[in-house]
């Protein structure tokens, strides 16, 4: 017997019709917990997980308290939701971590292929420096190995970016999430981390120069190195 729906379902699927007809848009406030639940007849409490889904989805930011600024807000986060789902089914070895690092090495090096054909444009200029800056502070000798993941990543996705597809960005950017932890307990067993963050580096100026010289085969070819060495050094691999 298939179960029934959950009352919270009717307001989620109401939130996609709307926002595919253009109703509600980014930016715009949800009618409140009463308004919702006369609306469909059902119960507050049913309103309020559904709102506590779109939450944790990243397409809602909830407020509470009265006034002008309490309520749900429709936001743009898209990659919360996949983030932590992925994040959750790691920790739970549900999904292999050399799946992960296979699903990064298709997406980045693709972004590469794709990226050394993309029109030039003051966007591409800004996210190539970002990427240079973020390697100078990676370079940091005193940087914690916690902040230089953070950096670490942001540079990945920054340079995925490069190809144009927002999907691909999204995708990476949950990846780099998923994966940090994975990274973290790697670089806690290593004896020589001061080696392997120079070693990591000098791979970052190669990546990093293809990219700026539209050599896109070359990129790839250093990303998927850069990749596979070091998820070589973990227990996983």
């Amino acid at each position: 017997m298939t179960p029934a729906p959950r009352a919270y379902n009717v307001v989620l699927d109401w939130i996609e019709d709307t926002l595919r007809s253009g109703e509600i848009s980014i930016g715009d406030k949800l009618p409140s917990e009463r308004v919702l639940a006369e609306q469909f007849s059902i119960s507050r409490a049913s309103v309020r997980e559904a709102i506590r889904i779109l939450d944790v989805m990243g397409l809602v930011r909830s407020a509470t308290g009265s006034g002008p600024t309490a309520g749900a807000t429709v936001i743009s986060e898209p990659s919360a939701a996949l983030a932590w789902a992925l994040r959750m089914h790691v920790a739970t070895r549900s999904l292999p971590i050399r799946d992960l690092v296979q699903a990064r090495l298709l997406l980045e090096t693709q972004s590469a292929l794709e990226a050394a054909t993309a029109p030039e444009s003051p966007g591409r200029t800004t996210t190539l420096e970002r990427a240079a800056e973020l390697v100078a502070q990676m370079d940091e000798p005193d940087l914690p190995a916690d902040e230089y993941h953070v950096l670490d990543a942001e540079f990945h996705v920054k340079l995925s970016s490069l190809a144009g597809n927002v999907v691909v960005e999204t995708i990476m950017d949950s990846l780099r999430q998923a994966t940090i932890s994975y990274v973290q307990e790697t670089v806690a067993q290593l004896p020589d981390w001061a080696e392997v963050r120079d070693e990591l580096q000098a791979q970052h100026r190669v990546i990093l120069a293809a990219f700026r010289e539209r050599r896109g085969g070359d990129a790839a070819k250093a990303l998927r190195h850069h990749i596979t060495w070091f998820f070589a050094l973990s227990p996983e691999s």
